[in-house]
């Protein structure tokens, strides 16, 4: 009997032709023509104007995370091997920002500064780069159930919340998402697990229901997308939160169809064998391609979802990557990678899409940063942050939705080794030693020099120093890093 036509994404594969097979020919063919559609879009695009709250009903919001996707990993923008037809519709009929930040270079700093609307040195939990290892079982390290979180004051102001995907931010029994905010969530507790066994890098199996153990071979992205699928189609008697957090594309390189190789690393896995899942012996940049555009058609479903119940419109839908990519990722013309506090390893891909409030076709070179769609997505929903856990991230409602006028403020980073701040067109990057005495620093012009290659440290020494200044006095606010800290995959 032949086989189904597929109906992920808007390009059904035809009868009788394998997925695999598929998404092969897909990537055979995306040299060219996703260049060719890269510049279209870009032709399209027109310079950033706000729109206009539309008030009455509250919006629901999607937030969809990628990890460890780079910032030019989307044909939108400039991949010339990877084709995301359906990432790249989302920008079309929304914003795309061309300067997108992570708020951190690795998973769970980032995902602390998303859910606090804090920089992740404020919780001793963002102090690991990432949670992992021994730092899993911390009873610190995650973040705190008393700490307000976007989910927690979302439903303070009758939103029902749920999470699907990584969380990252803390394991049982005293963390989780169930215990910040979240009604239901469905997931793995660290930073990266096999995507058929669900094993993590300890060996132990990693997928959960609302905190207990939930057993299901498939692959994992699928199970994500089938599920949150399945929430948008329920009747909704409330407005909602999604975090829909994928593993895609991290670690280990594993398509669709690669069981054999799940079952080759979860024997490492499960013996012991804890760098396993790095698996620096396999994969491969047709690998990556494969797993972005997989992830592509699962997102294209959830909107096609949207759009059969007619909720579209009034939802708004956020996608980021979680920090810069990693081995196999296009990061062209930047600088550095993950775990970096050069621009590979923190701008990111990022794009809004609101039809009631915001026009599409737009694109905003406005630099932004994770920690500012907390307040911001607050504002959307008629909540505020908790005074007595004020925000770094700054509200950008006004400049999307209102006057147009840019939010203020100074955008910063600190990793164990390094630092940035980014003000305007200037960068400020240092090194640390391991006392904290500086062993480099640089400035950089992003307009002129994407790629941080020319340091003006010496022609610009009065910037130099302002923007110096500007980022140690935020720092001395921040917790102090435990002794041996180190940053991590």
């Amino acid at each position: 009997m032949p086989e189904e036509p597929s109906t992920r994404g808007p390009e059904a594969r035809p009868a009788g032709l394998s997925r695999r097979a598929f998404v092969g020919m897909v990537g055979a063919t995306a040299a060219g023509a996703v260049a060719a559609s890269a510049g279209t879009a870009a032709a399209h695009e027109q310079p950033f104007t706000p729109g206009a709250h539309p008030g009455g009903e509250q919006p629901n919001i999607l937030i969809i995370i990628a990890d460890d996707l780079g910032w030019a990993d989307l044909s939108s923008y400039g991949a010339p091997h990877i084709s995301t037809p359906n990432l790249d519709r989302l920008a079309k009929e929304g914003v795309r920002f061309t300067d997108g930040y992570a708020g951190s270079s690795t998973c769970s700093p980032t995902r602390i500064s998303l859910y606090t609307g804090r920089y992740p040195g404020r919780l001793y939990a963002g102090l690991s780069e990432p949670i992992a290892g021994p730092d899993a079982l911390d009873p610190l390290r995650g973040i705190p159930p008393e700490h307000p979180t976007l989910a927690s004051l979302l439903r303070s102001v009758g939103y029902a919340t749920v999470m699907y995907g990584k969380w990252h931010c803390g394991s049982l029994p005293n963390f989780s998402p169930l215990k910040s905010g979240w009604d239901e969530w469905l997931g793995n507790f660290a930073g990266g697990v096999d995507y058929f066994s669900k094993v993590n890098r300890g060996g132990r199996y990693d997928l959960y229901e609302n905190d207990v153990p939930y057993q299901d071979l498939r692959y994992y992205t699928d199970i994500l997308t089938e599920r949150a699928i399945e929430y948008v189609h329920r009747g909704h008697q409330k407005p909602w939160l999604m975090n829909l957090n994928y593993t895609t594309p991290h670690w280990p390189w594993e398509g669709p169809g690669d069981e054999a190789v799940s079952d080759q690393l979860t024997a490492r896995a499960t013996s012991g064998d804890t760098s396993a899942l790095f698996h620096r012996d396999g994969g491969s940049v047709a690998k990556y391609v494969e797993m972005v555009q997989d992830m592509d058609a699962s997102i294209g479903e959830v909107l096609r979802a949207l759009r059969d119940t007619r909720q579209d419109r009034n939802t708004i839908v956020l996608f980021k990557s979680d920090n810069g990519g990693e081995r196999f990722s296009y990061m062209w013309p930047l600088r550095g990678a993950k775990i970096d506090a050069l621009e590979g390893g923190i701008r990111v891909p990022t794009i809004l899409r609101w039809p009631a409030g915001v026009s599409g076709g737009q694109v905003s070179d406005l630099p932004v940063v994770t920690m500012d769609w907390n307040p911001t997505l607050l504002a959307a929903a008629g909540a505020a942050p908790d005074p007595g856990y004020p925000m770094d991230g700054r509200d950008l409602s006004d400049y999307l939705w209102g006057s147009g006028q840019p939010p203020e403020g100074d955008l910063f980073w600190r990793v164990v080794d390094q630092g940035a701040l980014r003000r305007g067109k200037w960068k400020y990057w240092v090194s640390h030693n391991v006392d904290r005495s500086v062993r480099e620093e640089a400035l950089f012009d992003l307009v002129a020099d994407q790629r941080e290659e020319a340091n003006l440290a010496g022609k610009e020494p009065t910037v130099l120093a302002d923007l110096r200044n500007a980022w140690n006095r935020i720092e001395e606010t921040l917790l102090d890093y435990p002794p041996g800290a180190v940053r991590g995959e």
